[in-house]
């Protein structure tokens, strides 16, 4: 009789036509193709790093029910605009890029001086179109991050006047779906087939949209193989309790949750997506190791040590 699982295909590439993909896992055992599928259109959606609009200056423009005069869009339309250009950052710094214009002119996403850091995978974007012969410069703040995050959370202290903050959609996938066949593997017709469909907005391809998921989801579940053990806290901290502050409130190192340091959003949002629940889960850490987790890089784990300094904690040592 039969008691093993066996293990599945390689993905196969069903097609690939530009930002669209199509793949295939076969063999799975009956059951897995929902479990799989539903796993990975989660990740895919949520969990892969992107870059958008974070906040947008118009040279004149005060807030965003205002208009130009010379301009055909209201701010408001040149914002829904701008949030449209699918961007690429490489680095966790965030970016500035200009544009300085002068009319009549079509502005397209062209138009930007970009750092070496950015770039745009949709330059054809319409943004304005200035018919008056009058100066249009704008800048725009590019920060990389997951999924959806709200201009409230993104904005921790009051933005200067004439800045106007966005919600950033930082998702590079425009739409994933997935269906399960049965399929014949040996004498039984009940194993399963998974089909992918991916389509990205250009700055990833679905190639690799599938493979990070898989690494995402491979990362996750072998950071709950076996049990977790008595957690212990920095002997830096063990001999005196009261080392923990006022935030933690004498509270035991264990239980003093990663929201209580007040650390970024995007910090937060990435440790939490890395399982790091406490502090204690994070003095386990080393700073390489935390530079490994996606959305943290040198100055986030700056940002960390700077906050687990004023408990009297630490990182591990390399």
């Amino acid at each position: 009789m039969e008691y093993h699982i066996t293990l599945p295909s390689k993905p196969r590439v069903v097609s690939e036509e530009g930002v669209l993909g199509v793949y295939e896992i076969d063999s799975l055992y009956p059951g897995y193709g929902h479990t799989l599928g539903n796993s990975l259109r989660r990740i895919i959606h949520a969990s892969l790093p992107g870059a958008s609009v974070t906040a947008v200056r118009i040279e004149g423009v005060s807030h965003e029910f205002a208009t130009i005069e010379g301009v055909r869009e209201s701010v408001m339309e040149i914002l829904l605009n701008l949030k449209r250009v699918h961007f690429a950052l490489h680095g966790d710094e965030p970016q500035t890029i200009s544009l300085s214009v002068k009319g009549p002119k079509q502005v397209t996403a062209a138009d930007f001086k970009l750092p070496s850091q950015v770039e745009i995978a949709n330059p054809d974007m319409h943004i304005a179109d200035i018919s008056g012969k009058i100066s249009f410069e704008l800048e725009a703040t590019i920060e990389r991050g997951l999924g959806y995050v709200p201009r409230e959370a993104l904005t921790k202290d009051k933005v200067d006047i004439g800045t106007i903050a966005l919600d950033a959609t930082f998702t590079p996938i425009r739409r994933v779906n997935y269906e399960v066949e049965n399929m014949r593997v040996g004498d039984r017709t009940d194993f399963n087939r998974l089909r992918i469909l991916i389509e990205t907005n250009g700055t990833i391809s679905p190639r690799e949209a599938l493979e990070r998921s898989v690494e995402v989801m491979i990362h996750q579940l072998s950071a709950i193989v076996g049990f977790q053990e008595e957690p212990v806290a920095s002997a830096k901290v063990a001999a005196d309790p009261v080392m923990l502050g006022e935030k933690s409130e004498g509270k035991d190192p264990a239980k003093v949750k990663i929201e209580e340091l007040e650390l970024g959003a995007r910090v937060t949002s990435a440790l939490d997506e890395a399982g790091i629940k406490s502090v204690a889960g994070l003095v386990k850490k080393t700073p390489s190791a935390l530079k490994d987790l996606d959305g943290i890089g040198d100055k986030a784990v700056t940002e960390i040590t700077e906050a687990l300094d004023a408990l009297g904690l630490e990182l591990k040592g390399e």
